[in-house]
């Protein structure tokens, strides 16, 4: 590909986010009140060269929603793609109809052609939009989606936004052929077989993709990517060129963190800096204090820093689970030099798992009550990339059933090599259960379930009647059948 300056790039790309001072409304509304969200391509830069992307953006050109709880969602979603897609709006409970999940809530969106939502968003928090519609996810068709507590408007607390991807320059329909035409494996050009991959980290004699060793014989072993990708980034950007937010010494920011990689659970490392841990999945929880958070596919966290009083500017990374590659940007107080910062870390980082997951504790947990529905749902895995839920793959599953009023508990039992973010849509839900521990854990939408015999137990409440979509956030897993549906009973 041809390689890009910076000031071409910019010039090549009006839709590049720029979410550090979000405006305080959505864009302007059309004449009937819907305001107009645009699905389109763009050209970004990544490592100094063109790559062509897909994008949400605004009539300004910028990306991201922004709206206040209490306010209703109404929004027209215009297809300028090239082809049909169809986008959800991750975290939001609206009406099934509305949820954006083609083959399910709706038919897909033509290219060319708009669809459009109108319900009302009660709950505040960060939440994210991306396609539901075969593999465009990879070709970054995603977007922030922020609704704000009004009660929160008074204060003196700067927002940063950070959308985080996986990249690659492959076409994703050709590392999905090579997965399913290889039996299981990695995309690198060839095959590779799930048993012959392990955690980064640990030497077996083979080559080393971003801290994660191959080669040898580990059959039964589990294992983190069966990707490679070209790089991470955080709202677009790499950190041969990371954004650059302005702050105050000694203000105080609030991190809203989005993974939208398609398929890499993350650390978040703010450093030297320390945070308190206040929100997952938009949801607001007893804070955690830290430097690393662990943060699978799907997931959100938000994050409050109190930043010292001292010119300086501090890297926010987010580094890949097994591996050093990593992405960010940087909190630059006025005074400070900011220098360059290393797209690997210094040290291997271990697999994302439930440590964080257990620590965690809703600040307005699910009502006690005991459950009048469980079922307990198998995650496996098969010949030719194939992933199954309850033995079954995409198309060829039952819904699962559910009647309203239910309090439903549903286990996650993994069976499998890989993790899997298990995404729920249309409801929230509380983790309550880990390995068969109980606990009172936080409220999601998305949650990791740890690889050979993981369990996991969620509980929520069936309070949103239709059908919805339930698979795991990995697009690739998803793709190879790890989507099923639930069912509301009449």
């Amino acid at each position: 590909m041809n390689t890009l300056s910076r000031r071409g790039f910019l010039a090549a790309s009006a839709a590049t986010l720029s979410v550090a001072a979000f405006p305080s409304l959505l864009l302007p509304a059309r004449a009937d009140g819907h305001k107009v969200i645009t699905a389109g391509r763009r050209v970004i830069e990544v490592k100094g060269k063109a790559a062509n992307a897909f994008g949400l953006t605004q009539a300004d050109g910028s990306t991201g929603l922004v709206m206040n709880a209490g306010q209703n969602f109404r929004v027209r979603l215009d297809n300028r793609i090239g082809e049909p897609t169809s986008i959800h709006w991750h975290g939001l409970t609206p009406p099934w109809q509305q949820d954006g999940v083609a083959g399910i809530s709706q038919e897909p969106i033509p290219d060319g052609g708009n669809h459009d939502y109108d319900f009302p968003v009660a709950r505040p928090g960060t939440f994210w939009m991306h396609s539901h519609f075969g593999l465009q996810e990879q070709h970054l068709l995603a977007a922030p989606l922020i609704v704000r507590d009004p009660a929160e408007a008074g204060e003196d607390v700067q927002e940063v936004v950070v959308l985080f991807h996986d990249f690659t320059f492959r076409d994703p329909a050709e590392i999905l052929a090579e997965l399913t035409g290889g039996g299981h494996g990695m995309s690198m050009g060839g095959g590779m077989d799930h048993g012959n991959m392990d955690h980064g980290g640990m030497d077996m004699g083979g080559v080393n993709m971003g801290g994660m060793q191959m080669g040898g014989q580990m059959a039964g072993m589990a294992h983190l990517q069966d990707v490679q990708y070209d790089a991470l980034l955080a709202n677009d950007r790499t950190l041969d060129d990371p954004e650059i937010v302005a702050v105050e010494q000694g203000g105080r920011v609030r991190l809203r963190l989005i993974n939208g990689a398609a398929s890499t659970n993350m650390w978040l490392d703010l450093g030297q800096l320390r945070g308190r841990l206040i929100a997952v999945d938009g949801m607001p929880i007893e804070p955690v204090e830290g430097s690393r958070f662990e943060f699978a596919v799907a997931q959100r966290l938000d994050v409050m820093l109190d930043l010292p009083k001292e010119a300086s500017a501090w890297p926010v990374f987010a580094v890949q689970e097994g591996g050093r590659m990593r992405t960010g940007l940087v909190l630059a107080a006025k005074g400070s030099t900011v220098g360059k910062f290393a797209g690997m870390a210094d040290e291997d980082f271990p697999a994302v798992g439930v440590e964080l997951e257990k620590k965690l504790r809703a600040s307005a947990p699910l009502a006690d009550k005991a459950a009048t529905r469980k079922h307990t749902m198998m995650l496996g895995e098969g010949p030719n990339y194939a992933w199954t839920l309850d033995g079954a793959v995409h198309g060829q599953d039952t819904p699962l059933p559910v009647k309203s009023g239910d309090r439903f508990e549903l286990t996650f039992m993994n069976h499998t090599t890989m993790s899997h973010p298990m995404h729920l849509h249309g409801h929230l839900f509380q983790v309550v259960a880990i390995n068969g521990e109980r606990f009172a854990g936080a409220m999601r939408d998305t949650v990791l379930v740890p690889a050979h015999m993981g369990m996991v137990t969620i509980a929520f409440d069936a309070d949103n009647a239709g059908k919805w979509a339930l698979h795991c956030h990995h697009l690739y897993h998803m793709a190879g059948g790890m989507m099923t549906s639930m069912a509301y009973e009449a």
